[in-house]
């Protein structure tokens, strides 16, 4: 195409501006009314959406993160140990679980989260840290250190 002017050129956009209207187009087809079939109106409503899109994004993984943190409280709560305690001495055990295996292992396999408990708790009071003074070491769990 040859253009003998510089404003034939600048009028003729061509197909770029049809598949870039196309793609928010197809962003809005669900929308109703003048939403979706006008661009001007179109272009700020996908805009909009697609932030709060990010957010929710964002507001989900943090949803997630208090809920985890919730189980694991009420979880060594109910084991009589506080979560920096059972962090710490799985920690010293070489045991390393992030939150989110923890707080999983709590809801669906109670036993195996009371015996990383008890590990946990036994260590913390063979190294002798403070935030286990009250608590009763379990007898049946030994862990390196306790074998002579």
């Amino acid at each position: 195409m040859v253009f003998l002017s510089l404003n034939l050129l600048v009028r003729a956009r061509g197909p770029d501006e049809f598949w870039r209207k196309r793609k928010i187009f197809k962003l809005a087809a669900h929308y109703i009314g003048r939403r979706k079939n006008c661009y001007s109106i179109t272009i700020r409503t996908v805009q909009r959406a697609l932030v709060y899109a990010t957010q929710g994004r964002h507001e989900k993984k943090e949803d997630i993160r208090e809920l985890r943190e919730q189980r694991l409280e009420a979880a060594t709560t109910q084991h009589g140990i506080n979560f920096r305690t059972l962090k710490e001495g799985l920690a010293r055990c070489n045991i390393l679980l992030n939150r989110k295996v923890l707080a999983d292992l709590s809801i669906w396999e109670p036993r195996s989260f009371k015996a990383l408990t008890d590990i946990a708790c036994t260590r913390a009071k063979q190294d002798h840290l403070k935030t286990v003074h009250n608590i009763e070491v379990p007898k049946n769990v030994f862990v390196r250190g306790l074998i002579k």
